[in-house]
């Protein structure tokens, strides 16, 4: 019988699933602050002085959906937020809708890739894999549920002395995911794949009767 991790996997996409969408919600509803926006229909506040800030921006004239998520919607704010509609650092953010549903559609492709893998028997046996992959299912399922519920991703992290595109917690987990599947790929060697316990019984020779 082989160890397996999936529950590593399990565990690192709940707690980055959590942390993403917890911080989602916390940051907006802490800056909303009423309505009284200090800068372009939002407020922000500076964590590093002179280089990284917490930002949210709304979207007053943007209609609520007229369904069961629209307590989803205003949790944070009575308002919608502003989103990113492209994907990470605002790549295709310009085609709006278009571009929000295109990347939902490869959010869903790359969950279902990811779960299919990790049920591989061989992958399951790989703790550092399972954890990685787990970071990348965060990251795709936090996002896929801002485009879902919000038409877009809400960012809101900030390193603006270098100006860099605003982020959130779940492009953290898909960046780490990623650099991880890298460096997994390049310097590390993949394990031999298990064969199955009746190969292994058939592979043994007979003992000749005497």
């Amino acid at each position: 019988m082989h160890r397996t991790y999936r529950w590593l996997l399990i565990t690192f996409a709940a707690i980055g699933l959590t942390a993403d969408q917890t911080s989602k919600y916390g940051v907006f509803r802490w800056l909303y602050k009423d309505g009284q926006f200090a800068e372009s229909y939002g407020n922000s506040y500076d964590v590093v002085p002179n280089w990284f800030k917490l930002i949210s921006q709304f979207d007053p004239d943007m209609p609520l959906c007229e369904c069961g998520g629209a307590g989803l919607q205003t949790w944070s704010a009575p308002v919608m937020p502003r989103v990113n509609h492209g994907a990470l650092f605002g790549m295709g953010g310009s085609k709006k809708g278009t571009a929000n549903g295109f990347f939902a559609g490869v959010s869903v492709a790359a969950a279902i890739a990811i779960l299919v893998w990790g049920l591989r028997r061989n992958t399951a046996r790989d703790p550092w894999l399972m954890a990685t992959l787990g970071l990348i299912l965060a990251g795709t399922v936090g996002n896929l549920y801002d485009r879902l519920v919000f038409n877009g991703v809400r960012d809101f992290l900030y390193f603006y002395r270098i100006d860099w595109p605003v982020f959130n917690v779940a492009d953290c987990c898909l960046v780490v995911g990623a650099g991880l599947l890298l460096f997994q790929a390049v310097f590390i060697t993949p394990r031999a794949e298990v064969k199955s316990e009746d190969h292994q019984e058939a592979a043994i020779p007979a003992t000749p009767k005497v």
